[in-house]
């Protein structure tokens, strides 16, 4: 039977609500899990196997691929973060900042892994841990703004006010991610500037490019499964009145 395209629309607008994202979340976790095992598996492979060792830093390199997809995610879950919390402050929608509280812990992971293995390139690399250059500080402001948001939401008892409060914060703080992206172009900094552009050839050979492209996909499926599991427990949380969880708990017990 055909079906118009406006009906197939509402049939997706039907997954907005807490009581049917529930199942197809369910049904969704396994499927990115899998796509997450093997792209890690693979990924990880081609890193530190197959790619050839780099002819400046020799094979101290191989942390990029774990510490640029990390970076690379933590500014995507922001953004994604920021866009759900926006849409659940303008239309009033639960999901989505159901969705958003989601995030952010998976968010603040990524952030902190790039930091974390940002540390461990820099110290053979610049011979120190830490120094204040533009781009780490930027990346520990966001890590910075996804623990504000968490612990804004969670010091509100009352969760449309905690949703509200914690999207203004995520949309004020998305200034940040253009000032990660491009602080190495803006200021003279000790970071090295960005191996794979969408303008240019990419600086590095096929197989570490691979690799690297294998890793963040691999997070970005890590992401989404984790997101999932989150917000199942989020939405039980938050509609633990409602009879449809009530018939749930009573079918599962």
């Amino acid at each position: 039977m055909y079906s118009s395209p406006r009906n197939r629309l509402m049939n997706w607008f039907s997954f907005s609500s807490p009581a049917t994202f529930y199942p197809l979340a369910g049904k969704l976790i396994p499927l990115f899990w899998v796509l997450a095992t093997l792209l890690g598996v693979v990924g990880l492979w081609i890193s530190f196997f197959v790619a050839p060792a780099d002819a400046v830093q020799g094979q101290g390199y191989r942390i990029i691929f774990v510490h640029v997809p990390a970076s690379w995610m933590s500014m995507f879950i922001y953004m994604v973060m920021a866009a759900w919390a926006a849409i659940g402050l303008i239309f009033n929608t639960r999901l989505s900042a159901m969705m958003a509280q989601a995030l952010a812990p998976t968010g603040a992971l990524m952030a902190f892994l790039s930091l974390w293995t940002g540390a461990f390139w820099g110290k053979p690399m610049w011979g120190a841990w830490w120094v204040w250059d533009a781009r780490l500080t930027s990346e520990l402001i966001l890590l910075f703004l996804f623990l504000g948001f968490m612990a804004l939401q969670a010091s509100i008892d009352d969760a449309r006010r905690a949703d509200k409060a914690g999207a203004i914060l995520a949309l004020v703080g998305i200034v940040n991610v253009p000032i990660i992206y491009f602080s190495v172009k803006w200021w003279n900094t000790l970071h090295q500037g960005s191996s794979v552009s969408m303008t240019k050839a990419p600086a590095m050979a096929h197989t570490m490019l691979w690799g690297m492209l294998l890793m963040a996909l691999c997070f970005w499926m890590y992401s989404i499964a984790i997101a999932l599991m989150r917000v199942r427990v989020i939405i039980l949380e938050r509609e633990s009145h409602s009879d449809w969880v009530k018939n749930l708990k009573a079918l599962q017990s």
